[in-house]
């Protein structure tokens, strides 16, 4: 198997920063599967150190700007980057232009010697509001994968982890993994690396069967708690990252829970 790497730093959104993942234990109030990765690589290395430099609600743009310096002052020998989601949620898109963008930045990443892992989108064929952002995602993708192979970089192909077509593996958002999805993600991204580890997928058993009267109360309960605060903050142009800071800013002893 491969060795562990020893200085990893993570970038991104919400899904770095982990988000739908609570545990006041943590930076920022937020464990997540970056986390739990961390670790398992510091398992048995007491010259690990790990950094996250992910915050909510970035674009590609954004989190590129100002996560990609840092991250390589760091001089890391591990990278994981998933940017382009937030993007990809904005009525109007360019997919050729961000992808080109994100192509130059994984470049660099790969040049200076990290081994560096990138994420495609997953698919939201199985949600009715986000479903229709399937196509875009898929083109994505696509692009995404077109990146992996031109520099070098490891994939974890989400679109393809059929698991999270249960709403376990998610926060009641919809949007963000719950701690079973994180938990799942993080054994993922261990099994793409090639490193041994300790974790296993989460056993939610089967899953409810919900009357149509229960799922149109739930299909309520997330309009009015997400679906609209969510849409009343693009139309205002703010964000959930407004404010919120990196959770782990320097490479430091990963934390062990």
């Amino acid at each position: 198997m491969t060795s562990f790497p020893s200085r990893y730093v993570a970038l991104g959104d919400s899904f770095t920063e982990g988000v739908g993942d609570a545990d006041e234990r943590f930076p920022n109030g937020l464990r997540g599967w970056a986390d739990r990765v961390a670790e398992q690589l510091a398992s048995g290395n007491p010259q690990f150190r790990y950094a996250n430099l992910a915050v909510r609600g970035r674009l590609l743009g954004p989190i590129i700007e100002e996560q990609l310096a840092p991250a390589l002052a760091l001089k890391p020998d591990l990278v994981s980057i998933y940017a382009g989601g937030n993007d990809m949620m904005r009525p109007k898109l360019d997919l050729d232009a961000l992808v080109d963008h994100y192509d130059t930045a994984i470049a660099q990443l790969t040049e200076s010697g990290a081994r560096v892992l990138i994420f495609t989108a997953y698919d939201t064929g199985w949600s009715a509001f986000f479903g229709k952002l399937r196509g875009r995602m898929a083109i994505y993708n696509e692009l995404v994968r077109e990146v992996a192979d031109r520099h070098g970089a490891t994939i974890v192909d989400f679109w393809r982890f059929d698991e999270y077509q249960d709403l376990r593996m998610w926060d009641f958002d919809r949007l963000h993994m719950s701690p079973a999805g994180h938990q799942n993600m993080a054994t993922r991204v261990l099994d793409a690396i090639g490193v041994d580890h300790g974790l296993t997928p989460p056993d939610l058993g089967p899953a409810p069967v919900l009357s149509k009267a229960e799922t149109r109360a739930e299909d309520r309960a997330w309009t009015r708690e997400f679906l609209v605060p969510w849409v009343a903050r693009r139309v205002k142009g703010t964000s959930s990252g407004d404010g919120v800071s990196a959770k782990r800013p320097e490479l430091a002893p990963a934390f062990q829970s």
